[in-house]
């Protein structure tokens, strides 16, 4: 019998678990995440109104629900349990923890109240437990989205919607009620570079052409010469054909406007105690397509900052660790012998959920290779290390009735309403 724990349960966890169950029957596999509610990305960062994206939790659940997998929720790594003691119990770790932490925004001013990371900002309208009290501010006329990926096309559709917009989706109450208060009209989408260097899919960037009540706008002398979109590849020209579109659209009566700042580099965020304005500097791009600066600045009024300018993963103390990329350090997701890590914990922040699939797969044959069962303890071990520590452990039967209580209190329309407090969750487990 082999024991592996895999910490985290997000879509990396869960296909390295899938993986993992396929290379025999001598496997138990413990999901060890620091949550009480498994899935990670899928239920904190997969933005509430892709409920399609969302859906993909039922694959996960599947391997859940087999004999070798189980779900052992609210551990932390690091508190409740060492990475030495689980390198003691179990004959391999999966380190699938994501990438969960924001980058700073290294320029003056970016520390200043109003300026909010991605993942925290994300966190909030997502119901994440550590940031439902962060309050952004919404009283404010105009926000700036630094970023032009899709996490970034998320804040700003959000930031958009209309209360009627949000209808299907599972937006928590806190976020719902404050955006539906919001006074924002104006929002800037920044990026260092022009369109033609976007990292927006087509879909997510063609739904902001549907808003009800906002229009996205592009100032048509961003565009190189309309010849140039032949050669990029396919997904890339849909999503500047949406731009071009968006360029000759009139605003008409809908109240608000979504503004491609494109060769756009933030300088620095000025303000009396808080963000109010944004000093940014023109770039143009070099030979190599790097954004340069022009020495020609100028200043947007914003008084909430959204920062989507990328992730990294925390450290865990006796991990080898890359500062300078925000990652594990790895040789193809072995880290040393029967410690591995997967999905953006290995590769960094980049790729989609099913990027993550191949990684999960890789070390599975990794760990078929190179690891044998042996008389480590694996998950009976960690039940008695725990139970002597009395850390109130949380299972896949008590996800589920957490589940069926989100989804009886969920407002009309909507699947779930989901705890954002973690004691409210616990209180409705065995």
């Amino acid at each position: 019998m082999r024991h592996i724990a895999i910490i985290g349960s997000g879509p990396a966890g869960y296909y390295s678990a899938e993986a993992l169950q396929k290379q025999d029957d001598g496997i138990r596999i413990d999901i060890i995440d620091r949550m009480p509610v498994p899935y990670g990305l899928i239920r904190f960062g997969v933005a509430p109104d892709h409920q399609s994206i969302k859906a993909v939790y039922k694959r996960y659940e599947k391997v859940a629900l087999s004999d070798e997998v189980r779900f052992v929720g609210n551990v932390l790594v690091g508190r409740d349990v060492s990475m030495a003691e689980l390198l003691d119990l179990y004959d391999a770790i999966i380190l699938a923890t994501g990438a969960p932490e924001d980058r700073p925004l290294d320029i003056p001013g970016g520390d200043l109240p109003g300026v909010i990371g991605s993942a925290a900002f994300v966190g909030w309208y997502n119901g994440h437990p550590d940031f439902a009290a962060l309050d952004p501010p919404l009283d404010v006329s105009a926000a700036a989205v630094i970023g032009n990926g899709n996490v970034a096309l998320d804040v700003a559709r959000i930031l958009s919607k209309t209360p009627a917009e949000f209808v299907g989706s599972d937006i928590v109450a806190h976020a719902f009620e404050a955006l539906g208060n919001s006074a924002i009209r104006n929002i800037h989408v920044l990026g260092r570079r022009g369109p033609h260097q976007i990292a927006m899919t087509p879909k997510e960037l063609g739904e902001l052409g549907h808003l009800e009540d906002a229009v996205p706008k592009v100032d048509p002398a961003d565009f190189p010469p309309p010849d140039g979109d032949a050669a990029l590849e396919p997904g890339l020209r849909k999503s500047v054909a949406h731009l071009r579109d968006f360029a000759g659209l009139q605003p008409g009566e809908r109240r608000k406007t979504i503004l491609f700042d494109f060769f756009a580099r933030p300088v620095r965020i000025e303000g009396e105690g808080k963000a109010e304005r944004m000093i940014v500097e023109r770039t143009r791009l070099d030979e190599g397509k790097a954004a340069v600066g022009t020495g020609e600045t100028y200043e947007i009024d914003c008084g909430l900052v959204v920062t989507c300018i990328g992730y990294r993963t925390p450290p865990i103390e006796g991990v080898p660790y890359e500062a300078d990329l925000g990652r594990f350090a790895n040789e193809n997701g072995l880290i040393s012998p029967g410690l591995y890590c997967v999905g953006w914990a290995r590769r960094g922040p980049t790729g989609t959920i099913g990027t993550n699939r191949p990684d999960g797969y890789e070390v599975a044959e990794k760990i078929a290779a190179e690891v044998r069962g042996g008389d480590k303890p694996g998950g009976a071990g960690l039940d008695r290390l725990l139970g002597a520590r009395k850390v109130r452990v949380v299972t896949f039967s008590d996800w589920q009735r957490i589940e069926a209580a989100e989804a009886a209190r969920a407002r009309q329309g909507s699947p779930r309403e989901k705890f954002v407090d973690i004691d409210e969750m616990l209180g409705l487990c065995r």
